[in-house]
């Protein structure tokens, strides 16, 4: 039996165990390496050239959707499935642009996170039914205007987004409002959490597509 070759890649250790004692459970699947960040996925994806990499969109540093396309500049061989729990456009399209071939998320069963991993490696690409759905409404140009996403963001974190949108450095955005560098990474940690991203380059991304950006005076 030809055995499909696995790389992990979660920032989280009980996640990737949970993961690796399923998939080990299946004769033909074999985990060959593990990652916690983007930059180890990358490197792993160049020494084993893995024919699938399991991973999730949210870890320090690198975040999943730039590895994903590293990834596959580096070893296009190696099939890459997105096990997240994110699920809003924001990650949806720019994942699938970088390379992605399926996207499911957490809630997934075993026995279909298993077959998702085989159907990757047959070039099939599976989809989340919710993931899929927009997919659909957005090719069709039927997809509904995306709800204030800043709702949750207090006054000075909004401030903030719109200075990194700006392209400011901690230290300039400090010095502007006032307030200590320190503090400015406190709010900047609290703009990723609340709008589920990976990086403060996609916040800034996002908050240009959202019209939030006031040019400088």
């Amino acid at each position: 039996m030809e055995t499909i070759q696995i790389l992990l890649v979660d920032d989280h250790p009980l996640v990737r165990q949970g993961v690796r004692t399923f998939l080990e459970t299946e004769a033909d699947l074999v985990v060959i390496g593990e990652a916690a960040s983007g930059e180890e996925a990358v490197h792993c994806c160049t020494e084993l050239a893995p024919d699938v990499v399991l991973i999730d969109l949210s870890m320090p540093g690198m975040g999943g959707i730039e590895a994903i396309r590293r990834i596959k500049q580096c070893s296009p061989h190696s099939q890459v499935v997105v096990l997240t729990s994110f699920q809003d456009d924001t990650f949806i399209f720019p994942t699938l642009r970088a390379g992605a071939l399926s996207y499911i998320l957490k809630d997934v069963q075993a026995d279909d996170l298993a077959e998702t991993v085989r159907k990757a490696t047959r070039g099939e690409s599976v989809l989340h039914p919710r993931v899929a759905a927009r997919v659909v409404q957005e090719i069709r140009g039927e997809r509904k205007d995306i709800p204030n996403a800043f709702t949750d963001l207090s006054n000075r974190e909004l401030e903030v987004l719109r200075l990194i949108a700006q392209g400011k450095t901690n230290a300039l955005i400090a010095e502007e409002l006032c307030i200590t560098e320190q503090t400015v990474k406190g709010h900047v940690s609290n703009i990723l959490g609340k709008l589920h991203m990976a990086d403060r380059t996609q916040a800034a991304i996002f908050a240009w597509k959202q019209g939030v950006i006031i040019h400088e005076q």
